[in-house]
């Protein structure tokens, strides 16, 4: 069975910098070890990623906050999770928007060709998770999509809750 896990924008700004939240720091022990049962060629990232013109952008202009520069401390991979992915050799998809451009060449050419099964865990849970889990349904749409709800989370309770059942309507399996 073809089987891999994405680690959605696990970054520092995300956890403990421009947009991070309590309690996104507590899912790095947790993602760290499931990247680690997954293993090697069974795991990717995404770094949500922008430039200094990040205010000017339709994004920025609706989320004035500037986060996740390229090269900056904030749009590294946070904690434990980083030396897990290295570990493991995980391949890194950078991406402008809130879900991946599976239609761009650099991306597609990352992308395993067939899938099973697609467990997604990181932050944001009702923008940039679910954005990737639909782009990856897109994209495999006879593979299991499952997302740990353990390993996911969101500024805001109430709509994590909900994307989860919205998710769960997209035939997205939801663990807890």
């Amino acid at each position: 069975m073809e089987r891999y896990l994405f680690v959605i924008d696990y970054q520092n700004d995300f956890v403990d910098g421009a947009l991070g939240f309590p309690g996104a720091e507590k899912l790095d022990a947790g993602i760290a070890a499931k990247i680690r049962s997954y293993g090697k060629g069974r795991v990717f990232f995404t770094r949500d990623t922008h430039f200094e013109n990040y205010p000017e952008t339709r994004e920025g202009k609706n989320l004035p906050v500037v986060h996740c520069i390229k090269g900056s401390h904030g749009w590294q991979v946070y904690g434990e999770t980083a030396k897990a992915l290295a570990q493991v050799e995980a391949v890194g998809i950078d991406k402008l928007t809130f879900g991946m451009n599976v239609a761009d060449p650099a991306v597609a050419s990352v992308l395993p060709e067939k899938a099973d099964e697609i467990e997604l865990v990181g932050l944001v849970s009702n923008i940039c998770v679910v954005s990737n889990a639909v782009v990856l349904q897109s994209r495999y749409p006879e593979a299991t999509i499952i997302v740990d709800a353990n390993l996911t989370g969101s500024f805001d309770k109430k709509l994590h809750e909900e994307v989860l059942d919205v998710l769960t309507g997209f035939q997205v399996k939801v663990t807890k």
